[in-house]
């Protein structure tokens, strides 16, 4: 039975996390909640290690519990447990496999869009102070559709020949734009691109397998839409391209064949680590990725379709179902200030958003879901924007 609609199974839901009191969270995109299972259980874990200290990592943590919570990691994945390391988001993933990508050679160009987070754009421009490669940076058309982001890339490809690495984002941080990565990846393979994938929003809210994207590195957080504690993400590389990305500045704690040696050996958060297996059967419970993302979406959907037409909003994100997810961005057009709107959702509705810029649109108000939203909290954002538009 589909329960996407079914306010009383989402409030039954909604009942296992605890909430604090304030206004309405539609600002869910930055990270997640975890259930009450989890958190009495991350606290649990956090006093246990306090107490027995090095002596049940030394003697369980590092000597199996790590290989089983990566082996199940991996399932969810539907990926090789060898093309798996933890790190501690998504950020450290990418930076790495960024730094580290040793196909590059001085006058090689790097490609970024404007869509991309400022952290990976940083890591790319630090590749031409460092590997001596010219970085190109495009933006996209807006507002943008599946075949003219496809193109934006193939003529990238054309225009900029020595073109070798590109980071591509699946949901971008600033309008929830899913990006067609299958389409971008394939095009980039026939032009001898290889693509760094930065999936930090996807995980959790769409359904995807990285072999059939023809995606070979990627980086990855768990905070987000699977609900794990802070401070977790992965970094997945193919093992047929493992020799493509070097150790981490020299790291010699695991083998060169090994992908942990292409993350920063250090001390991690262990009772975050240890609630894994909890966290993992919490996302096959709900329904995994396809029955979270089409929650999510529902809501989403609701909105939209409310106030796209309205005089005076425009919504950044297209209605293309390939193209969206929980996140969407909208502005006020006749309002040169977003914040300014903003903060009267905040003030005089209750509604709690956040601003997005850096793209070549220009600053937005961004809307995201969660899975403690309600239809009614909905109903609110679509009656403020409303009022809002009108004044």
């Amino acid at each position: 039975m589909d329960s996407t609609r079914d306010e009383q199974h989402w409030q039954a839901i909604a009942q296992r996390y605890d909430l604090e009191p304030g206004p309405i969270n539609l600002e869910n995109g930055y990270f997640g909640r975890m259930s009450r299972a989890v958190l009495e259980q991350y606290q649990d874990h956090v006093a246990f290690i306090n107490r027995s200290n090095s002596i049940h990592v030394r003697q369980r943590f590092e000597q199996g519990e790590n290989v089983e919570i990566r082996d199940q990691l991996a399932q969810l994945m539907d990926a090789d447990p060898e093309a798996i390391a933890l790190t501690r988001c998504a950020s450290d993933a990418l930076q790495s496999l960024i730094r580290n990508y040793n196909r590059l050679q001085p006058g090689d160009q790097v490609l970024i869009s404007d869509l991309e987070y400022d952290t990976v754009k940083g890591a790319m421009r630090w590749l031409a102070q460092h590997r001596g490669v010219e970085v190109v940076e495009i933006a996209h058309e807006h507002p943008a559709s599946f075949d003219s982001l496809v193109q934006t890339y193939r003529d990238a490809f054309v225009r900029y020949p020595r073109l070798k690495l590109l980071a591509l984002t699946y949901v971008t941080h600033r309008t929830g734009l899913v990006m067609p990565v299958e389409a971008i990846a394939t095009a980039a393979r026939e032009h001898g691109v290889d693509v760094i994938l930065d999936g930090a929003h996807a995980l959790g809210q769409i359904e995807f397998n990285l072999a059939q994207l023809g995606i070979a590195f990627a980086g990855f957080n768990l905070h987000k839409w699977i609900g794990a504690p802070l401070t977790l993400g992965f970094i997945y590389i193919d093992p047929q391209r493992l020799a493509d990305i070097d150790p981490d500045m020299g790291e010699f704690h695991y083998p060169v064949t090994d992908v942990r040696a292409r993350t920063p050996y250090s001390t991690p958060n262990f009772p975050a680590l240890m609630t894994l297996p909890l966290v993992f059967e919490e996302h096959r419970l709900l329904g995994g990725s396809k029955a979270k993302g089409a929650r999510l979406n529902y809501l989403r959907d609701l909105w939209v379709s409310e106030v796209r037409q309205l005089p005076g909003i425009e919504v950044l994100t297209p209605d293309d179902p390939r193209l969206y997810c929980a996140i969407t961005s909208f502005k006020f057009t006749d309002q040169p200030d977003q914040q300014v709107m903003a903060d009267r959702l905040l003030k005089e509705y209750d509604l709690f958003t956040t601003t997005r810029s850096g793209a070549s649109f220009g600053s937005c108000i961004r809307v995201t879901p969660g899975f403690l939203t309600s239809a009614a909290d909905i109903h609110v954002l679509i009656k403020a924007i409303t009022e809002l538009s009108a004044t």
